[in-house]
């Protein structure tokens, strides 16, 4: 497996298979868990096609397995940046950490995506319509 990063917060690694192994630890490493695991499940219902799909979830071990968006991403100015987490907010979720950190880059179909839902927050339903194509 590729190292992906290894921080206080998690540890995260790319399989051969091109799945993200990403290990919660650190303060609210819980929370952050359930979070995460919680908007992705979210989005996935939404249909939303710029974000990590989660494939495994093990509770004890605060650990997540989930599809591969590609890329990170080194340079992106602050409008394309404001416009992808803007374009998520459509879909009913704010980022609430909008940063290039979070951004990757997915080739096959030339797409920007967001990851790294551990902050993120589900928006009022009746604030939110519903997603633009």
């Amino acid at each position: 497996m590729q190292q992906g990063k290894d921080t206080e917060r998690a540890l995260v690694r790319i399989g051969y298979d091109g799945r993200v192994h990403k290990y919660f630890r650190g303060s609210n490493a819980k929370e952050r868990f359930d979070n995460e695991v919680r908007v992705l499940r979210y989005l996935e219902q939404r249909e939303c096609p710029f974000v990590p799909r989660v494939i495994e979830v093990d509770e004890d071990k605060l650990y997540l397995v989930s599809s591969n968006c590609g890329s990170r991403v080194e340079r992106c100015s602050d409008e394309k940046l404001a416009a992808i987490f803007g374009e998520l907010e459509r879909y009913g979720v704010r980022h609430d950490d909008p940063f290039l950190r979070n951004v990757t880059y997915r080739q096959t179909d030339g797409r920007f995506c967001a990851i790294d839902f551990e902050l993120a927050t589900i928006l009022e339903p009746d604030v939110v319509g519903p997603p633009t194509v």
